[in-house]
């Protein structure tokens, strides 16, 4: 199926994005579990996160780089970057880096690196315990402050990006989001998925909260069942979610592939498939497998000419 393409109309091409690692080893971080870390005295957990901390940064330094050389201008940097730090003792250590991360955080400036983050699946603003929602503040503060130390600005340039969490809990949602403390709130987008909320109910929410929405086109198609990419709600989607960006030019949004079937939610290696709605948007995230193959593969292939991967 050919898509005709109206280039009058582009600026200029999106710019694709690295999710958290590379497919070779050039961009890798280090971790360490709660059971491993409990096991040290007190003393030897304060100095084993202050050894791993300084070691991300300088991983978070090459993975900047890799992208500066490759031409990536996005990254959307491990949600499990500075582990525990939403504890006090990690907090406390994360403090003791502050010089250093407002290097890198200048450094990602310096290169052009628009830095983003997904925080994990424990983060639900609506559940029904309130214990949960806390925690959840909890995480996302530690990320805020995270992006505060790196210099990143509270906007949604810098965005931290999460679903909706439970299902039919749209008020709660709503109130929890309008009463976040700025530097979280000021970053955060919203993202429909393949079976709570919809992307239309994610954009009434996102309105009414008044935050950004980020599209996902493959989990709407899995969602409304769709058989294509070019089923017209896509494209209304993406026009839809461009409403609730301030700065229109900043919208962002997601691309992957089912890795057995098009209705597959299981990511595949490579993009084969892509909206041709998505021309219309600046930054896209690639969530494929092989990782920076798979935007070497779409820039060969569907950069160069859209209608290649339209279907």
């Amino acid at each position: 199926m050919n898509v005709a393409i109206d280039r009058s109309q582009i600026i200029k091409p999106p710019k694709l994005g690295l999710v958290c690692i590379t497919a070779s080893k050039a961009v890798r971080f280090r971790t360490v579990t709660r059971k491993r870390l409990l096991q040290f005295s007190l003393a030897e957990q304060e100095q084993l996160l202050r050894n791993l901390y300084r070691d991300n940064l300088d991983r978070l330094r090459l993975a900047i780089n890799f992208c500066a050389s490759e031409g990536i201008q996005l990254y959307r940097l491990s949600s499990a970057l500075f582990p525990f730090a939403d504890d006090a003792l990690g907090a406390a250590v994360l403090s003791e880096f502050a010089d250093t991360m407002q290097q890198v955080g200048q450094l990602a400036h310096d290169q052009a690196i628009r830095l983003v983050l997904h925080p994990d699946q424990f983060v639900v603003l609506n559940s029904d315990r309130p214990e949960v929602i806390e925690n959840s503040i909890k995480i996302l503060a530690a990320h805020a402050r995270s992006f505060d130390l790196l210099g990143l600005p509270q906007s949604s340039w810098a965005l931290m990006n999460i679903h909706g969490g439970k299902g039919d809990r749209v008020d709660r949602l709503v109130s929890v989001i309008r009463n976040l403390p700025d530097n979280i709130r000021s970053r955060l987008t919203l993202e429909n998925d393949e079976h709570a909320y919809s992307a239309r109910q994610i954009l009434e929410i996102c309105h009414a909260a008044e935050i950004p929405m980020v599209f996902d086109a493959h989990h709407h198609v899995i969602h409304e069942q769709l058989e294509t990419y070019e089923d017209p709600t896509v494209a209304e989607m993406v026009t839809a979610a461009r409403s609730t960006w301030t700065v229109p030019d900043w919208q962002l949004v997601h691309i992957s592939n089912g890795n057995e079937s098009f209705l597959d939610p299981r990511h595949s290696d490579f993009i084969t498939l892509m909206p041709s709605s998505y021309w219309q948007v600046s930054w896209i995230e690639v969530e494929a497998k092989q990782k920076e193959l798979a935007i070497a593969k779409l820039r060969k292939e569907w950069l160069s000419n859209p209608a290649n991967l339209a279907a």
